[in-house]
């Protein structure tokens, strides 16, 4: 069915509950919060999709998409374990802005194959240079964009606590 093999059930079924950790957490905290359950399921979801797509890439392109989701993946997760403190709110917001762009490195994959693959037999695009798919991935830009506006400007408004903080 749309044909997907089965390892690429596996990556799609696995990095799946990705989006909608993703969303709720953009709604709820206005980011992605890795301390969080939905932060947890929303990491082990972006580690198998960013591991499989290894296995079943065509494109050189899924490569590199594979590792910038895994290096911005273990750098926002891993900003609070570094072990020394980063002054003042740089911790927060590199946190913040990584996990901001995971979301959109696995959006703009996920739009593109839906697109190209449903419905099953008679997908919407044909063309990568399909208007419908670039106009998908400019709205997927636009959003990252107002979103990491919206996201430091809140961060620059939260109350910061005394001296520097390891997150």
């Amino acid at each position: 069915m749309f044909g997907i093999s089965p390892l690429g059930w596996i990556h799609t079924l696995g990095s799946l509950p990705a989006i909608p950790m993703a969303v709720y957490m953009f709604a709820r905290y206005g980011r992605i919060v890795p301390r969080s359950v939905a932060g947890k399921v929303y990491f082990v979801a972006m580690l198998i999709g960013s591991l499989t797509v290894f296995v079943i890439a065509h494109q050189g392109i899924s490569y590199v998409i594979g590792v910038a989701a895994l290096v911005l993946l273990l750098a926002g997760y891993g900003v609070a374990y570094l072990p020394l403190r980063l002054p003042g709110r740089i911790g927060i917001y590199l946190e913040t802005f990584c996990l901001t762009l995971t979301a959109f490195v696995l959006m703009v994959p996920t739009v593109t194959e839906t697109l190209k693959r449903v419905p099953d037999g008679h997908p919407l695009v044909s063309d990568p240079k399909s208007p419908l798919l670039l106009g998908a991935q400019a709205a997927l830009l636009v959003a990252l964009v107002l979103g990491l506006i919206a996201q430091a400007l809140y961060l620059r408004r939260k109350p910061q606590r005394s001296g520097p903080v390891k997150i």
